[in-house]
């Protein structure tokens, strides 16, 4: 039942997406960047203040490393949802997991078995279903960029993956994602236009602060409660609820070589999480929280 969290936070994060896209209208992506980016910080300094957890940490750089991937990850993931399809940018993101088996196998220097390369090989050839030509001409370079943005994600993952593994509270890891990019983005800002915060514009921060907390914390629930295997499978249901919501609101119809490729990236996704080797190394003992 733990795993059913992730059903939760798949549903928030495509409420996120929605509330990125109507924020467009108010704020340009980076700003939103910043403001959901400076939201988060609050929000899980005070978890921590509350579970006692210091921010002093012994491996700074793989956080800086963890932040910069995440942030840009993050900054070119909401420029996407505001150019394309809702469903197109969420799917395009979420072939972190295709990019992170990728840098898992190759950093700890695993055999690719025949299974394993067809399911990154389906993944891939979904790209470029999604690719072309099912977006336009003037839409190619976003969705390029979307496909980075997964690329980055994938680092960002994988250094998640390597700072669990030295014992680092998954709280900590988030305030220095969330410090990064509210230090990166709110640079950005200052040299460009900075847009008012109207009474419209100031729900639609709530709301995405709010959705992307609330979304962290149910997926933290999720995989603390759940079998990673079937919590990441269930991840990709941020994609449904993402296609559903952009039919509904926006009347975005995909062709149907669009739905085949998005398939071919959760189905390779999904496949590649199964078969990916474990390398679970023993935690290094915890520094004083």
């Amino acid at each position: 039942m733990g795993a059913l969290w992730m059903l939760v936070a798949g549903f928030l994060f495509a409420c996120m997406g929605v509330i990125v896209k109507l924020g467009s209208a108010y704020f340009s992506h980076v700003e939103l960047v910043f403001y959901r980016s400076f939201l988060g910080l609050l929000m899980v300094y005070l978890i921590m203040r509350q579970q006692r957890i210091s921010v002093t940490t012994r491996y700074w750089r793989s956080h800086l490393l963890r932040g910069i991937s995440g942030s840009v990850a993050l900054s070119l993931f909401f420029y996407c949802i505001t150019v394309l399809p809702l469903a197109t940018a969420v799917t395009l993101n979420y072939t972190a997991p295709l990019f992170l088996t990728l840098f898992t196998m190759l950093v700890f220097k695993d055999k690719f078995h025949l299974p394993l390369t067809v399911a990154i090989t389906l993944g891939f050839c979904g790209v470029v279903l999604l690719l072309h030509p099912t977006l336009k001409h003037d839409q190619l370079i976003p969705g390029l960029l979307g496909l980075v943005s997964g690329f980055l994600g994938g680092i960002a993952y994988f250094n998640i993956r390597q700072l669990g593994m030295t014992g680092e509270p998954e709280t900590r890891t988030v305030f220095y994602f969330s410090l990064t990019a509210t230090i990166g983005s709110g640079v950005w800002i200052l040299f460009d236009n900075i847009h008012a915060i109207t009474p419209q514009g100031f729900v639609i921060l709530i709301g995405l602060g709010l959705s992307a907390t609330l979304a962290q914390l149910a997926m933290t629930r999720a995989y603390r409660l759940g079998s990673t295997l079937v919590v990441g499978s269930l991840a990709y249901s941020t994609i449904i609820f993402a296609s559903l919501f952009g039919m509904i609101l926006w009347n975005e119809a995909l062709p149907l070589t669009g739905w085949m490729g998005m398939a071919l990236i959760v189905a390779g996704g999904v496949i590649s999480l199964r078969l990916v080797p474990r390398h679970n190394a023993q935690p290094t003992k915890r520094e004083p929280s």
